[in-house]
């Protein structure tokens, strides 16, 4: 009884500090405007970089980057404090860090319309597995630079994590439930990528310049 109350309560702590949505916070507080009615649409560091400019995209990103650690991380506090036993951390950070991921999405402070989740998710991933987390940022910078496309660069970066977890020996995990949950979020980037995937195949998708040329 005492292990579901810690989930409970640990989750809905998580999903609150998800549903703080950083780019409708700094757009509303620092330019007079909601983030959702510009650009694309979306409450994300994506498309505060495209409408706001680079100062307030990177602001957004780190932030939610942080707020996905962070929460993940609250299941740190109960192995300290020897509430729950350290075989069990790895799960209760998977239902924490999927909790905030939640409540970015559907945020309870903002009628439940959020964004993606990818930086909330990498924060969660850096606190799961940091090593994995910068290989799959480092994957979505690649595909980001060579095709333009950061939904391209977001899906492909986050099948690159379970694939690493099973195929590559130094990111092996105990507990396999961590590959389930790196397939099930594959599979959530993908549904709430769905027009993204179709701007791509209509070749219609936002390119996003990572790397800019000088014009001369």
């Amino acid at each position: 009884m005492a292990d579901i109350l810690y989930i409970i309560l640990g989750a809905l702590v998580a999903y609150l500090m998800g549903s703080f949505i950083t780019a409708i916070w700094y757009g509303r507080h620092y330019h007079n405007v909601d983030i959702r009615t510009c650009g694309s649409g979306n409450a994300g560091a994506t498309n505060t970089f495209r409408v706001l400019g680079k100062k307030a995209g990177t602001i957004v990103m780190l932030i939610d980057i942080f707020k996905g650690w962070l929460a993940t991380s609250l299941a740190v506090f109960l192995v300290y404090f020897d509430i729950i036993d350290k075989s069990q951390l790895d799960v209760y950070k998977l239902i924490y860090g999927l909790s905030a991921v939640a409540g970015h999405i559907f945020p309870v402070f903002e009628r439940f319309k959020g964004g993606k989740g990818i930086a909330t998710l990498l924060g969660m991933v850096c606190s799961i597995q940091f090593e994995a987390a910068l290989v799959c940022l480092g994957v979505f910078l690649i595909v980001l630079i060579t095709s333009k496309y950061v939904s391209l660069g977001s899906m492909i970066s986050t099948l690159a994590f379970p694939l690493m977890i099973i195929f590559i020996p130094r990111f092996h995990t105990e507990t396999p439930i961590i590959i389930v949950f790196g397939f099930a979020i594959f599979l959530m980037v993908v549904l709430t990528h769905k027009k993204n995937i179709k701007r791509l195949f209509l070749g219609e998708e936002n390119k996003t310049y990572l790397i800019k040329k000088r014009s001369h």
